[in-house]
């Protein structure tokens, strides 16, 4: 990683949480296999989109729940990871407010609400398009050791 992102300064925090960003993008099949797209990305902060396809559907015919979930679930991931220190989900919630239909483009918004040592709080609001609200999800990170990011290309 290049040495002037290591440092703690504010004017780096969005040039490091775009890199980890992308860093982890790349390496994330699951995540691009649902065609989601991140849209931006800062310090304890991600916004992803997902296009509801016909293959998403439950035999209701509305988005399967663990697919809005996944997307919740992912920029839940992001935002945790957004500063290059190795965080994962020590356990999330999800509540499910309104179906989303086939060709909805869903837009999953996580926002860091408590960094407290090793162990973050992140809420994720899930909209569509219109911008009416179809989930909100509560995730709690714990870091481990490490960085997201290596030197390895």
């Amino acid at each position: 990683m290049h040495p002037s992102l290591k440092a703690p300064h504010p004017e780096n925090e969005a040039i490091l949480a775009e890199a980890v960003t992308g860093w982890m993008f790349s390496r994330d099949q699951a995540s691009q296999s649902l065609g989601m797209k991140i849209v931006e990305a800062g310090a304890g902060y991600a916004k992803l989109t997902m296009r509801v396809r016909a293959h998403m559907t439950n035999g209701h015919g509305i988005c399967h729940g663990g697919l809005v979930f996944s997307l919740a679930d992912s920029a839940f991931a992001f935002a945790c990871n957004s500063r290059n220190q190795k965080t994962v989900a020590a356990g999330c919630t999800i509540d499910f407010l309104a179906p989303a239909q086939v060709g909805d483009e869903l837009v999953a918004e996580a926002v860091e609400q408590s960094l407290n040592g090793r162990t973050g709080i992140y809420d994720v609001t899930v909209t569509n398009q219109n911008g009416k609200r179809v989930a909100l999800f509560r995730g709690r990170s714990q870091r481990v050791q490490g960085e997201v990011m290596t030197e390895e290309p």
